[in-house]
């Protein structure tokens, strides 16, 4: 259990900076205090590839957006993710509000931004038929994209694992201590040695820092509920569609996801609670009616779910990368909030830059980009599926009738480097259980396959680890 690098955190800047690290000649392990990969803020937030108009020019924020952005394309083919670079506008509804896209421009300008266009109403509508007849003009970004926030960490790790890292999930780092040359870090159960640590821990960032004694962190929780639609509704936008920011975030949004369904929210409020996840009904109609603002035709008959996560805010507004006063093998990657998943490979590639300078690590000529492309039989024309299921039968059984997922599929993510130990983690891999029944159908098959493949008792498996089983005890 001797390592260079121990990452706290295998959420999307955790998993990218393991990936960058082991780009070089160095021992890497992820640490999660949750049974698989994406559990935090990662899994739940609004998949944008933000365009970099509206950060403080010159902020971490705003460079990190913009190079992450245009690294993006690359790294997604490099990990084999969808990603769709379908653009953003931000409606104006009022002659004040349109100042304040004038004012989103001059700063995307400043931030290096591509192509950012004011259109008037009848460009805006000719873009977007759908969007409300009170939005007087719209601030076009063509470098805005979506892709699955969760698929693309998934994808780092298993990549960040192929070329030599480790991740031990279910480890709660409990404390830190360091002799001067070296950390261990404790979970009460097992140790980890390493002589640098990456903070990436989110919420718990602070927490995290406070074991080696640097408690210059305040990481506030800032809630945000969404709604999910059915695929039925997809068409009601063709691009990301903001509203104009305000102090507590960029506003309610509508956007397509990248396999096809439509997002709506986040509320933005400030809590204390960094486990409160749970949505609530006025929150979502308040959502729902800001929505209806920018898409009128939204409905919540097309909602098939509603979910929250929690942002890790920062007093300054910022993010926080660098080493912490307190101990300089000791990186701090806190106050990851929007635009964090934008910003990951470049968050990555700057934490890895800090670490390999002061330790002067050199190249790992081995390392492969490359991760291996998973099967999407739902993508797959008739002779490919044909071909497929001639190699192996197992691709022949639909386990989720909803979103077309084979049994072939699950045991992929089962077995993948990093692989799916629960439901949920089947769920993100492969997308059996996101359709419109919710795993009504298929989710009792999962529990099969999990516990076949995993060679445990049925009633072992769960639905994200710890205490979440689906089933207990057998019956008579």
């Amino acid at each position: 259990m001797n390592y260079d690098v121990a990452v706290i955190g295998a959420g999307v800047s955790g998993a990218f900076a393991a990936r960058e690290l082991t780009k070089y000649n160095l021992k890497v392990v992820l640490l999660d205090r949750c049974n698989d990969v994406a559990m935090g803020t990662t899994k739940a937030n609004s998949a944008i590839v933000h365009a970099g108009f509206d950060a403080v020019p010159g902020s971490l924020k705003a460079i990190l957006n913009v190079k992450g952005n245009a690294a993006m394309s690359d790294v997604c083919k490099e990990l084999h993710v969808p990603f769709k670079r379908i653009g953003s506008f931000v409606l104006a509804f009022s002659d004040e509000e349109t100042v304040t896209l004038r004012k989103l421009l001059e700063r995307g300008n400043e931030n290096g931004v591509p192509g950012l266009e004011i259109y008037d109403s009848e460009k805006l509508r000719s873009a977007e038929p759908n969007v409300s007849d009170k939005a007087v003009a719209a601030l076009w970004a063509p470098s805005a994209g979506i892709v699955c926030p969760y698929e693309l960490t998934i994808a780092a790790v298993e990549n960040a694992v192929k070329n030599g890292a480790e991740f031990i999930r279910n480890f709660r780092v409990s404390k830190i201590e360091d002799d001067g040359s070296v950390f261990t870090v404790s979970d009460g159960k097992q140790e980890v040695k390493a002589k640098y640590i990456v903070n990436a821990a989110g919420v718990y960032c602070d927490e995290i820092a406070a074991l080696i004694g640097d408690n210059s962190i305040h990481t506030i929780p800032r809630k945000g509920e969404y709604m999910l639609c059915d695929k039925s509704s997809g068409n009601l936008a063709s691009h990301v569609l903001f509203q104009c920011p305000t102090i507590m975030g960029k506003g309610a949004l509508v956007t397509p996801t990248v396999d096809g369904n439509l997002i709506l929210g986040p509320s933005a409020i400030d809590i204390e609670d960094k486990e409160d996840v749970a949505t609530h009904a006025d929150v979502l109609a308040d959502i729902l009616a800001k929505t209806q603002k920018s898409v009128p035709a939204v409905s919540t008959r097309d909602v098939i779910t509603s979910f929250a996560g929690l942002r890790a805010h920062l007093e300054s507004d910022d993010f926080l990368i660098g080493k912490s006063e307190k101990n300089g093998r000791f990186i701090n990657v806190a106050g990851i909030e929007s635009p964090g998943l934008s910003s990951a490979p470049a968050i990555g590639e700057m934490v890895a830059g800090i670490i390999t300078e002061d330790c002067g690590a050199a190249l790992n000529p081995s390392f492969d980009p490359v991760r291996e492309e998973p099967v999407r039989f739902r993508h797959m024309s008739n002779e490919q599926r044909k071909a497929l299921i001639e190699k192996n039968p197992a691709y022949g059984r639909i386990v989720c009738r909803c979103e077309t997922i084979t049994e072939g599929e699950i045991l992929d993510a089962i077995h993948a480097p990093a692989g799916a130990r629960d439901v949920d983690g089947v769920k993100r891999r492969t997308r059996a259980g996101m359709g419109r029944c919710q795993g009504g159908f298929c989710g009792s098959k999962v529990v099969e396959l999990l516990a076949r493949e995993l060679g445990v008792e049925i009633n072992e498996i769960t639905k994200f680890g710890g205490e979440s089983k689906i089933l207990y005890e057998r019956t008579k």
